[in-house]
């Protein structure tokens, strides 16, 4: 399965945690600094949502990018 493919199947059954690791996976896999930090603000909003400990993480690849 694609990682693409990872991310639609976890949008559709709802799956928070899932999203939170393949957001941030697709994050660490482009070379396009702009994918990336859509994909990082996308895993940061679904660890916040349900209090995941890597929000904090992710939080300070962002803040790096100047993206918060």
């Amino acid at each position: 399965m694609t990682l693409e493919q990872a991310l639609l199947d976890a949008h559709a059954r709802h799956d928070a945690p899932a999203l939170v690791g393949l957001y941030t996976q697709a994050a660490d896999v482009t070379a396009d600094n702009q994918a990336a930090c859509f994909y990082l603000t996308q895993a940061y909003v679904y660890a916040l949502e349900q209090g995941d400990p890597t929000a904090t993480a992710l939080y300070d690849r962002l803040s790096s990018q100047g993206r918060v």
